[in-house]
């Protein structure tokens, strides 16, 4: 004999929500590439995020942001306590004839990316470039974040 199980349909509808979440965050992950489209499709829609990196290379922390078709003059950067703030805008060219899309991937307007900066950052050494799309912020790396080695020990 089974048991009975009491039906509860919001946790039903819960689950199918989650599902019908992961379809949609695969689906956006496979034909939109990095840097097109936030992460919710139920969101903003075409939401510009910039991808982008951070390293360390010897006493330098380098942070890249891709950011091809735009203007260097349409980027901000600026740091905040140990907060690193890079603002900007893709702007669409204004031609006042229309054209039929056939594919349209390409996502345009404001965008603002900040990431967590180790403490002890000196902001007035924060130096950045752009060239080829790419901007390349670098500064001197806080002593503590330097890599240490841990051993680990095998135990039988």
């Amino acid at each position: 004999m089974k048991a009975l199980t009491p039906w509860k349909p919001m946790r039903e509808l819960e689950t199918l929500r989650q599902r019908m979440d992961d379809l949609f965050e695969h689906l956006s992950g496979r034909f939109f590439g990095p840097g097109e489209r936030g992460h919710s499709v139920w969101g903003e829609g075409e939401a510009l995020v910039p991808a982008m990196e951070s390293h360390l290379d010897k006493d330098t922390l380098i942070v890249k942001v891709d950011l091809p078709g735009i203007d260097p003059k349409e980027v901000s950067i600026s740091v905040t306590g140990n907060q690193l703030t890079i603002e900007g805008e893709r702007k669409r060219e204004e031609k006042k004839e229309e054209k039929d899309y056939l594919y349209r991937e390409l996502a345009y307007g404001k965008f603002s990316r900040t990431m967590t900066l180790p403490e002890g950052v000196d902001a007035d050494k924060v130096k950045a470039i752009h060239k080829n799309g790419m901007l390349e912020i670098t500064m001197p790396a806080p002593k503590q974040i330097a890599s240490k080695k841990i051993q680990i020990e095998a135990q039988k």
